[in-house]
């Protein structure tokens, strides 16, 4: 059985909902993870804010926005008259409950998003039954749980999910829901904005999935930012390794942790365009292709720390130290690198910049640098790989700030201003596939 998964586009417009349709409906046993019709959970994270602050009429106007919205997918989807009202007591069972939020001033912020989920799965679902596709609507609340360190509880999913589709038997698809769960006090939780990759990922190791498919709306990953560098080309396949350093490193493609669950059961991913279905799109496995660098990412919004003190020379515990406060505040370090008497760092994470900043002043002196970018260079064995040196060139022309190298077979990393991204990345598209794209 394979999983695939449809991100926000996929569901969000009558046309693509049908073409979805079309992509599954293939004979074939398969379990359909989808997200949110796009629009929805940024107006859900927006309702959840306003109650927060008790602003009513706009609560009450978000909540008119989605009810009209979903109240037109159905009128375009839905021909039979039963079933239509069906649908529709739902939504508006729906705008109630989200009413009923806003008049107690209830922002349960995990409940409220969760909406998107549930209501693009329950559509869908009786939109291919109309269809004559048997399908199922098996609840993501019914078995994916995460525990108290927020982590997968694959047991308990592995154990709920195959007892489900068991009880559901003679199905050709089955529909859930990504990005919501439950936590392990058994709340309504999620696994973070973007976070449906991740749920395909993980039922797929749960039932040893054939394949994983995430698809949306690019064929692929790419060799370079398809939105700032032309004539890019897509990636025919990548091994897990590669994947997940591109992931990591800003491909907004695929959810950085998608990679985790699939991996050590050499599970295949294949990314697809749902609006080009005929695309070979980027498989990746186990298994290595090549050598050299094969793509470049960018990851935005990052901040540098420097952190300075002549105590650190010679001084076995002053990295410790440092890097106590960051576990202290759960905020990872994305790149670092060190002297004698300092430390560079960067995290993508400011929450709690003013309490780190404040407690690294204790011993040492702080600079703080806003509105950077890490561009990263991903391939099998790059540091080794006799055209990597060409990308040095870039020294010449671009304040690179800082460089990881050597951390990693597969990645090379450079710091540099948010402003310098676009010129960084034609640059070193020129040095290393020997193109010449123009800035976007």
């Amino acid at each position: 059985m394979k999983v695939l998964k449809f991100g926000g586009t996929s569901v969000g417009s009558i046309a693509n909902i049908q073409n979805v349709k079309e992509i599954i409906n293939d004979g074939e046993p398969k379990i359909v993870v989808l997200s949110a019709m796009s629009g929805s959970t940024n107006k859900l994270v927006e309702l959840s804010q306003h109650i927060k602050t008790n602003q009513v009429e706009e609560s009450r106007a978000l909540i008119y926005q989605l009810e009209q919205k979903y109240l037109a997918a159905v009128s375009g989807l839905i021909k039979g008259e039963e079933r239509t009202e069906t649908i529709k007591k739902y939504i508006y069972s729906l705008s109630q409950q989200l009413q009923y939020f806003v008049e107690q001033q209830i922002s349960n912020y995990n409940e409220i998003v969760a909406q998107g989920e549930l209501f693009s799965t329950y559509l869908v679902n009786h939109f291919l039954q109309e269809q004559g596709v048997a399908s199922s609507l098996i609840p993501a609340l019914d078995f994916m749980r995460i525990d108290k360190e927020k982590e997968p509880d694959y047991f308990y999913i592995q154990q709920n999910l195959n007892r489900i589709l068991k009880e559901n038997p003679n199905q050709q698809i089955y529909i859930t829901q990504g990005f919501i769960c439950l936590s392990n006090e058994g709340n309504i939780s999620n696994l973070k904005r973007g976070g449906s990759d991740y749920t395909a990922s993980i039922i797929g190791a749960a039932i040893r999935a054939e394949e994983v498919q995430i698809w949306t709306d690019i064929d692929g990953f790419h060799n370079n930012d398809p939105r700032i560098v032309h004539n890019t080309k897509s990636i025919a396949q990548l091994s897990f390794d590669e994947a997940a350093e591109l992931a990591y490193f800003g491909a907004k493609i695929l959810h950085p942790q998608t990679i985790l669950p699939v991996r050590n059961l050499a599970i295949p991913v294949r990314l697809k365009n749902t609006n080009l279905p005929e695309a070979e799109g980027t498989l990746i496995s186990n298994q290595i292709i090549g050598e050299g660098i094969k793509a470049i990412a960018a990851k935005d919004e990052i901040t540098a720390i420097k952190i300075k003190s002549e105590r650190m020379l010679l001084a076995h515990g002053f990295l410790k130290k440092v890097f106590e406060i960051f576990e202290k505040y759960e905020t990872a370090i994305d790149m670092i690198t060190t002297s004698e008497i300092a430390v560079s760092l960067t995290i993508d994470d400011k929450t709690y910049l003013n309490e780190i900043t404040s407690e690294l002043l204790k011993f040492a002196q702080v600079e703080v640098e806003e509105n950077k970018s890490i561009v990263c260079l991903v391939g099998n064995h790059i540091i080794h790989h006799e055209t990597t040196p060409q990308l040095f060139q870039i020294l010449q022309d671009v304040n690179v700030r800082m460089i990881a190298y050597g951390g990693s077979n597969n990645n090379i990393s450079l710091l540099v201003s948010t402003e310098d991204k676009p010129q960084t990345l034609k640059m070193l598209n020129d040095y290393v596939f020997k193109l010449t794209p123009t800035i976007a």
